[in-house]
């Protein structure tokens, strides 16, 4: 069994990388674009900043019908577009393209929960005080929502990590890939459990990093 592993090791290295890769883009591109997408839900939704229904239910609807498309399907649906940007449709950077999109999605929403828990009486005092949106956004809506976006964030990390354990269906390497050639073509259930507990030990560090960060932001504690 233990010499199976050890037989892997250099492959298991390239697969943890390759992984690593994988969440670590993907994830900020949600921080950023998907994060973007949830403040624009918010402030669209909101009398106090630019109230705009029609934006709102675009946005909504075109963030919903990614959500509403299970991973597996919307990574094979994507490949022909990760073609077209990377080159290719094989490999961790050609998963990197449906694996972001989903993941901007999901942080999206997740965003605008973050920012619509914020109190709203400090915001209509700040407003009622004649100080700008970009300011109110920057100065009191960001940081105020920053620890719940933290720990949205984590959920985000560890749900990308569950997606990218997908990309070795269509040859897209990482632990995933690595645990479905050895462990499910080839019956070496050792190397499966070996994959599974390097994932666990991931999804461990990725939740004890944002609680720590959480918990430096969140001005309660």
């Amino acid at each position: 069994m233990f010499s199976n592993i050890l037989g892997l090791g250099e492959e298991l290295k390239i697969a943890l990388l390759q992984t690593s890769f994988m969440v670590g883009t993907s994830l900020i591109a949600a921080v950023i674009l998907g994060g973007t997408l949830g403040l624009l839900l918010y402030a669209t939704s909101n009398h106090l900043f630019v109230k705009n229904t029609m934006v709102n239910r675009i946005v909504g609807i075109v963030l919903n019908i990614i959500r509403s498309v299970p991973f597996l399907i919307l990574m094979i649906l994507l490949l022909p577009l990760s073609k077209l940007i990377v080159g290719t449709k094989i490999g961790s950077q050609a998963v990197i393209i449906p694996l972001s999109i989903a993941s901007i999605a999901f942080f999206a929403r997740l965003a605008e929960a973050s920012f619509s828990d914020v109190n709203k009486g400090v915001i209509e005092a700040a407003v009622s005080s004649g100080a700008k949106k970009f300011s109110i956004i920057s100065g009191i809506l960001l940081p105020e929502a920053l620890p719940s976006l933290v720990k949205n964030i984590t959920v985000t990390g560890i749900s990308i990590l569950g997606f990218s354990a997908m990309a070795g269906l269509v040859g897209g390497g990482g632990l995933g890939d690595l645990a479905y050639r050895y462990g499910y073509q080839r019956y070496q259930t050792d190397i499966m459990i070996a994959c599974v507990v390097v994932l666990i030990v991931l999804v461990q560090l990725i939740q004890w990093l944002g609680d720590i960060i959480a918990k430096k932001f969140d001005k309660r504690i």
